[in-house]
């Protein structure tokens, strides 16, 4: 898709993003939310592998989501599903349980998951308009 003759790329009115982009996004969203949930319970049963597994799983949802939409929201998506769902589970109840136990287990799993975010959506593809692997809703 050439912009040729029509301005930069940044002055061009922006567009909402089409149904089936849209879809995959809060599909990303969602398995960010269920991604958090099972690490929250996987990193405290079996450490240290636990711990790895998780921050593993989470790496590869952020980066893979990335790279199957071609742009940096199919990174975010799944991020921000992450970290809603990490924020809640930290929080503590009135009946005063949570899910996340106070070790160093939790710390890190909490802090290596908010960094592997930052790392992934920093590092994800640039996207272009008509570019990408997969063209979704097109």
């Amino acid at each position: 898709m050439s912009t040729a003759g029509r301005g930069p790329l940044m002055a061009q009115p922006l567009k909402p993003p089409s149904a089936g982009r849209a879809a995959a996004y809060t599909g990303l969203f969602l398995l960010g939310a269920v991604v958090a949930l099972a690490g929250a319970l996987v990193q405290a049963a079996w450490l240290p592998g636990g711990l790895l597994l998780a921050l593993a799983g989470a790496t590869g949802l952020f980066l893979g989501g990335a790279y199957a939409t071609g742009r940096r929201a199919g990174a975010v998506a799944p991020v921000a599903g992450w970290i809603i769902a990490a924020l809640l589970l930290v929080a503590s109840r009135p009946e005063g349980d949570f899910l996340y136990g106070a070790g160093i287990s939790s710390y890190l799993f909490l802090l290596g998951g908010m960094t592997s975010a930052v790392i992934c959506a920093t590092l994800a593809p640039v996207g272009r308009p008509g570019a990408g692997p997969a063209r979704l809703g097109k």
